[in-house]
């Protein structure tokens, strides 16, 4: 487990990394820097969409369209143009969208924060059937996640300010119900940001400012990390065509020119191998 860099990309905020099984590409998005990305392995090419406001995360959708949650809420692009379908948090507009999943039954799971990293305005929603409904827990300043356990039974949510990852159960109307500490991270190893779960249950997490990935196990053991030549490791996705091909995004956001020159690769997509698969991504119904 050594990453190595997969793509130069040299992301101001490199963020929501999503495998396409079907066409065999990577999703991921700048937010600082309004851009969408689709890598695509077998060739080694990157290409680039410029979005109008900050876009937290792009699912792509088994039509070959695009779902992306941005600054205004979850749009949907085909044909170069963006069509808002669900206004989320109008009446925060200091607030934009920051991380999604989508759950085993078709739904999309989304999270906001304030973008100024101040106000505790953060919150969860489902989008589902054409709805998006508020979730629990309490606000947070920057949400991060969710992800799902491999049977769906359980989400995990990171609150990354107070450097915590909660788990709670989902009901059966498809709700979580108390959300309560699964893992906190000691102080010196950075931020939680995006988790995963692969195909054992085990939690990956990406670090800002930790220089790596951490493991946990499904009752919260810290199992260890995978260390990175960057400091601000996002978030990573299982992709290839056994999802056992690991992919990171990275961020310079923070960095100073000195921390910039020290690590050339910030800002980049990075790439290991596991020998325990991940989940497969599935396409959303919402």
């Amino acid at each position: 487990m050594t990453p190595q860099v997969a793509c130069r990309v040299g992301a101001t905020l490199g963020e929501g990394p999503m495998w396409d099984a079907a066409r065999g590409w990577l999703w991921f998005v700048d937010i600082k820097g309004h851009k969408l990305h689709r890598f695509d392995p077998s060739v080694g090419a990157l290409e680039t969409i410029d979005a109008p406001e900050e876009p937290g995360w792009v699912i792509p959708l088994a039509d070959g369209a695009l779902l992306v949650g941005a600054q205004s809420g979850v749009h949907r692009f085909e044909d170069n143009a963006f069509a808002l379908l669900h206004a989320v948090e109008p009446d925060l507009p200091g607030n934009r969208l920051n991380d999604a999943a989508v759950h085993p039954d078709g739904s999309v799971w989304l999270g906001t924060m304030d973008n100024a990293e101040e106000a505790p305005s953060g919150g969860y929603y489902r989008l589902h059937a054409g709805a998006c409904t508020a979730l629990s827990p309490d606000p947070m300043v920057i949400t991060n996640g969710p992800a799902f356990s491999p049977d769906g039974s359980t989400v995990y949510l990171v609150d990354t300010l107070e450097r915590v990852i909660l788990s709670a159960q989902i009901g059966a109307d498809g709700h979580p119900g108390e959300a309560r500490l699964f893992a906190r991270l000691p102080e010196g190893m950075g931020y939680p940001d995006g988790p995963v779960v692969d195909s054992a249950g085990i939690v990956w997490v990406g670090l800002f400012g930790g220089w790596g990935v951490a493991r946990f196990a499904p009752d919260g053991e810290f199992l260890g990390r995978v260390e990175f030549p960057v400091a601000n490791v996002t978030k990573i996705a299982f992709g290839g065509a056994d999802l056992t091909t690991v992919y990171a995004t990275t961020a310079r956001k923070g960095l100073s020119a000195a921390e910039l020159a020290a690590q050339p690769h910030a800002g980049d997509l990075f790439t290991f191998t596991l020998a325990v698969p991940g989940l497969p991504p599935g396409y959303p119904t919402a």
